[in-house]
């Protein structure tokens, strides 16, 4: 069974920033994308970036410019490096994984934005 494991959140203040890591284990095959969604409280969850091992990227206009994805595809990993961290900003960032046509997530990292 393929595994997401998610680290780096926390609690920050307004400014700040936070880098999270997501790794994969257990596929035998292709990650054809990894990403973050996030859910803020209250709310629906919501795409916040996404990165093709093949190198394609894709930001919520929420994000742009502030968040960066990157992967390391021997590795399986994907980082999101959040710079700028706005109030808004807080929720349950969820690491996800397509293989295929099959999709992955993670169990969620809380990150607040809060001074």
């Amino acid at each position: 069974q393929v595994q997401l494991v998610e680290s780096g959140g926390g609690l920050v203040q307004p400014g700040g920033s936070l880098r999270l890591s997501c790794a994969a284990s257990g596929s035998s095959n292709t990650i054809n994308n990894m990403g973050w969604y996030r859910q803020p409280p209250g709310k629906q969850r919501e795409v916040g970036a996404l990165i093709s091992f093949g190198g394609y990227e894709y930001y919520d206009e929420s994000v742009k410019g502030r968040f960066t994805i990157s992967r390391d595809s021997a590795k399986n990993t994907v980082y999101l490096e959040m710079n700028n961290l706005k109030p808004e900003d807080t929720a349950v960032y969820f690491c996800y994984a397509r293989i295929g046509s099959r999709y992955f997530w993670g169990q969620g990292t809380q990150v607040t934005v809060s001074s």
